[in-house]
């Protein structure tokens, strides 16, 4: 009876074990997903870059936003500008209505979301930018 009560709290100690590993790993792969730079593009053209905190049933929770913006040439300018050197990235949050940099998205209104590469021009900007 001793025995068969050892091994069945050796059991319960392995179990518990085991589901706070896998707990661990999958926090730390949330984690890891998280703190990635996104692109999302929506069905309206618009295309924001952040941190992708919460993706509930209907809605997609941004951080840390940005955009790009098209800058205007000026109207003497004889030359067509370069169309990479015709953008601006703008951080979210120092328009005239004063938005919080988070921003809900309805799912619906997502065309797709792509994770920024460690290359991306982009996220290369973003960090230039946080760097000052």
């Amino acid at each position: 009876m001793k025995k068969q009560k050892n091994y069945i709290i050796s059991i319960l100690i392995i179990l518990v074990i085991l589901i706070g590993i896998c707990g661990f790993y999958l926090q730390t792969k949330k984690w890891e997903e998280e703190s990635k730079y996104k692109a999302v593009f929506l069905n309206n053209g618009q295309v924001y870059f952040g941190k992708v905190s919460h993706q509930y049933s209907n809605w997609v929770d941004l951080k840390d936003i940005y955009y790009l913006q098209i800058k205007e040439p000026l109207q003497d300018q004889a030359q067509v500008p370069d169309a990479q050197n015709n953008l601006n990235l703008v951080k979210l949050g120092n328009e005239l209505h004063g938005p919080t940099d988070e921003m809900q998205i309805q799912k619906d209104n997502i065309l797709f979301i792509e994770t920024l590469s460690t290359e991306s021009k982009v996220l290369k900007a973003i960090i230039q930018q946080k760097n000052g």
